[in-house]
């Protein structure tokens, strides 16, 4: 299945139907009077997440979403059906934003969430309503309420526990694929990563979801290389695994340009949790190792992990560090989130 990961479309919500100018005529009956009833109210549009999942690629192929009109009130005093509503199925985790791309209008961050995002139109008034003393056959109704109309913009954010960054053929996809069942594509070529990769990862009888970014270069929040487009997938992460290739010129230089694109990003990334690891250490010979670790670990300020996802070396080490990383991340929002209870409260 092709990865989408933004989509435009537009929506727009059911027409009210319009009252019924209506009389009543029988035989035998002696006094008639008005029977028009009301219409109906049009459909809503919904958006929900739902499991199952894990692209927007259905929107690709279909941009235009319109609930169905209420049905026209009719004699006898029947109100018109209502309009069916037409709901939009996105993976959890998608945030929808207004038509300038900047105003979030709904985040969908688990599955059942429902959000309505344009209302039908109310039905109008048969001329059974505008019977009075003084006006006993009112010949007029109502026009049923137009429905809403609007551009918006579906971005998904993939949910995952740690997220992996780094240069391109900084060892990520071979990583993730030692460490989980997926299967991303790994060649020794730049950019083989086109799209993110979720794999689940388990430690003992623990399981954190763990996600893969295409690589970044210098410039990448300007456009360069694939782009920062798939940052947002890990704003959501708890942890982020740095891994910096142990056979670059200037491991230094390459953990320093990263960085520095998490910054120009923001949304908080660059204050998210950070393991910093050397990758592809097998690859080095002991003296290169040690002199590679100390100079990353000058630019990093801390004592970087070594690690090997081709040998297994130092891998189990980086899964324990990221779980504990993840466990304390959920024991500081535990603890806000207690401490925003406090506060509100009042005697």
């Amino acid at each position: 299945m092709k990865f989408l990961d933004q989509a435009k479309v537009y929506i727009r919500s059911g027409d009210g139907g319009a009252g019924s100018v209506s009389f009543r005529h029988e035989k035998y009956v002696e006094f008639g009077g008005p029977d028009g009833g009301d219409g109906g109210r049009g459909g809503d549009v919904w958006v929900e997440a739902v499991d199952g999942l894990n692209t927007l690629i259905d929107y690709r192929y279909q941009q235009h979403f319109k609930a169905k009109p209420g049905v026209h009130g009719m004699g006898r005093n029947r109100t018109g059906a209502s309009g069916a509503d037409a709901v939009l199925k996105v993976p959890v985790g998608t945030v929808v934003l207004d038509e300038d791309n900047e105003t979030v209008i709904a985040d969908l961050t688990a599955a059942g969430d429902r959000v309505c995002l344009a209302k039908g139109g109310n039905g109008g008034f048969g001329n059974a309503r505008f019977k009075s003393s003084i006006n006993q056959a009112p010949r007029r109704a109502n026009p049923g309420l137009p429905g809403e109309e609007r551009w918006i913009w579906l971005r998904l954010k993939l949910i995952a526990d740690a997220g992996l960054v780094g240069l391109p053929n900084a060892g990520k996809s071979t990583f993730l694929s030692r460490v989980s069942a997926a299967k991303p594509k790994v060649a020794d070529y730049p950019f083989t990563t086109l799209h993110p990769n979720l794999g689940v990862v388990t430690v003992d009888t623990r399981r954190f979801v763990l996600a893969d970014i295409p690589g970044l270069i210098e410039g990448a929040h300007q456009g360069a290389g694939i782009g920062d487009r798939f940052l947002g997938h890990i704003e959501r992460c708890r942890v982020l695994l740095h891994l910096v290739d142990g056979t670059e010129v200037d491991v230094a230089a390459a953990y320093r340009t990263v960085r520095e694109e998490l910054v120009a990003y923001g949304q908080g990334l660059e204050d998210k949790t950070e393991i910093v690891a050397l990758s592809k250490v097998d690859a080095l010979d002991p003296e290169t190792r040690r002199e590679q670790a100390e100079a990353l670990g000058r630019a990093a300020g801390k004592v970087p992990l070594q690690l090997s996802a081709a040998s297994g070396e130092g891998v189990d080490a980086a899964l324990a560090s990221l779980l504990r990383a993840i466990d304390q991340a959920d024991q500081a929002e535990k603890d806000a989130h207690l401490s925003e209870e406090k506060q509100e409260w009042r005697p």
